[in-house]
């Protein structure tokens, strides 16, 4: 028997560590060995300084098509095998059960790094939650998205109710999750759900791109950026000044800031000499 191939692979080039999803032949369904995988991968950019960015992505006829459900990754209480199956137990089974994907998600929405999600085919259901966590979300012109929980008449219960609402907010949130009507690319983007679209033909070069743009820019101000953004989000307008300063107080003592500031004066005022 042949041995099965990693449900996730992982490589390093110019400081991104590059994770891509590698069950073509599955949809890139998501199995307990690629969480497993995933959550190794997460961790090691976390811990290694050396690691500027992390950029998931995948190959094949979709990005991911969602849990493995056929596989039975998700430990979903059976409500036929189960006594104890009560509205409890499954509250308590989403947030500890389900491969981790709640634990996992938002470890990468408070790792102080960029993380890169790259969609170059459809992304639904978990892949979409396991997005959502993520800073950027590039999408090639084929890209599209769909919640497929409504078909099963269950809500996208790992975050992604949540995380859509306050990204795209109520409007769309209710197309994607009431209506159970995908977005493509283009849409998407309208919707606030991805930064940008790129062309199919370019979209490897283009997401790599901006990868490196981004290893490019200073890990301390874009560490402050993400928690600072992340806490403004959720209070009103008084207490989010206040976060915006007492990031920047500590940014601002920063050696490479000094240094920074120092350099660009000298510039201005040799421009204007």
């Amino acid at each position: 028997m042949t041995e099965e191939a990693p449900h996730l692979l992982t490589e390093v080039t110019d400081g991104i560590l590059i994770a891509t999803l590698n069950r073509p032949d599955k949809l890139n369904a998501i199995s307990r060995n690629m969480m497993d995988l995933l959550t190794e991968a997460v961790l090691r950019f976390r811990d290694t300084p050396e690691l500027k960015v992390m950029l998931i992505r995948s190959t094949g006829r979709y990005f991911s098509s969602g849990a493995d459900l056929r596989g039975g990754s998700q430990n979903v209480v059976s409500p036929v095998a189960s006594a104890s199956n009560t509205a409890r137990a499954i509250r308590e089974n989403h947030r500890l059960n389900l491969n981790n994907m709640q634990q996992l998600w938002d470890e990468m929405e408070h790792v102080e790094k960029p993380i890169v999600v790259a969609h170059h085919a459809m992304c639904v259901g978990g892949g979409l939650e396991m997005s959502l966590s993520c800073d950027f979300r590039l999408a090639a012109r084929s890209a599209g998205y769909a919640f497929p929980e409504g078909l099963f008449g269950v809500l996208p219960a790992s975050g992604g109710v949540s995380r859509l609402t306050r990204i795209c907010g109520p409007h769309w949130a209710r197309w994607l999750i009431m209506a159970n009507k995908p977005a493509p690319a283009d849409m998407a983007f309208t919707m606030g759900l991805v930064h940008q679209v790129f062309p199919d033909e370019t979209f490897e070069a283009d997401v790599m791109d901006f990868c490196r743009h981004l290893t490019k820019q200073n890990g301390e101000q874009m560490g402050a950026a993400k928690v600072a953004i992340e806490l403004i989000a959720e209070v009103g307008r008084d207490s989010g000044r206040h976060i915006e300063r007492m990031a920047n107080s500590g940014l601002m003592l920063n050696p490479d800031y000094l240094k920074g500031i120092q350099e660009y004066l000298k510039g201005v005022g040799g421009k204007g000499k």
